[in-house]
């Protein structure tokens, strides 16, 4: 069997967040149900942390829909009349920004010591990315090897999974600004002290005293980073991050 993810990345319409909720956790959980290779949908709204602060985040929702099958041109396209049918009921606002991708995945979630898994998560983080022309090799061995590393062992980063945009996409299709697809898993009650370690980590500068390693020129800087919070399903416990939480050493005066 394979692993497919398909992100549904929309805005709720005005005055609708309820009943787009209800249905969400109701008769669309019972539609899910029936259909073939459906794993588990998960629904996250966007934070005001965001490590890019200055990209625009175009969605308020993001919906993962996780599928393993062996016949994705039969049952990934399943999804598409489910969505339909809310839009049809007037839920996704038509403000132009609904946009619906499937990846094929690499692998399921790399978790990190940091990853506790009696507990939820608290949260998710979309990267939208590409490798650079040629470089397609190095950019898989940095990101299997060495970043993605780095990455889930920020305290309140917990596992990481990755994929390949796919052949089969669904209906309304719209251009696809990242060809790979960066998932990261957060179990945390405090994002904003996991974005500051993130940043002075990647600097250098972290009171840890761990840094990551450069960059890799083989990652392409065409990328959009989004973070989520957990919106449905079981919610995060308080006083969750690992490191204490303390934010005194990330004073912006330093």
């Amino acid at each position: 069997m394979a692993l497919y993810t398909t992100l549904h990345l929309h805005n709720v319409s005005s005055g609708s967040e309820a009943a787009y909720g209800d249905w969400f956790d109701g008769a669309h959980q019972a539609e899910l149900a029936k259909l073939r290779g459906f794993v588990k949908s998960e629904r996250f709204e966007v934070t005001p942390e965001q490590i890019m602060p200055d990209i625009p985040q175009p969605w308020r929702y993001m919906t993962v829909y996780d599928f393993d099958t062996n016949t994705p041109e039969i049952d990934l396209p399943a999804l598409a009349p489910l969505l339909a049918n809310v839009r049809d009921q007037g839920l996704i606002a038509t403000d132009t920004a609904e946009r619906i991708y499937t990846y094929k995945l690499l692998g399921d979630w790399k978790y990190s010591p940091n990853y506790q898994a009696e507990q939820p998560l608290s949260g998710m983080s979309l990267i939208l990315g590409n490798y650079v022309a040629g470089r397609y090799d190095e950019y898989q061995d940095w990101y299997e090897n060495v970043h993605s590393v780095e990455v889930i062992n920020v305290p309140g980063h917990v596992g990481m999974k990755r994929g390949e945009l796919c052949d089969i996409q669904l209906e309304p299709r719209h251009y696809c600004p990242g060809d790979q697809l960066v998932l990261c898993a957060q179990q945390t009650d405090n994002l904003m002290f996991t974005l500051r370690d993130f940043s002075a980590r990647a600097r250098g500068v972290s009171p840890s005293g761990i840094a990551m390693e450069p960059r890799s020129q083989s990652g392409s800087f065409a990328r959009t980073v989004h973070y989520f919070k957990k919106s449905s399903g079981d919610k995060f416990w308080p006083g969750g991050i690992a490191y204490g939480g303390d934010l005194s050493a990330y004073d912006e005066k330093k």
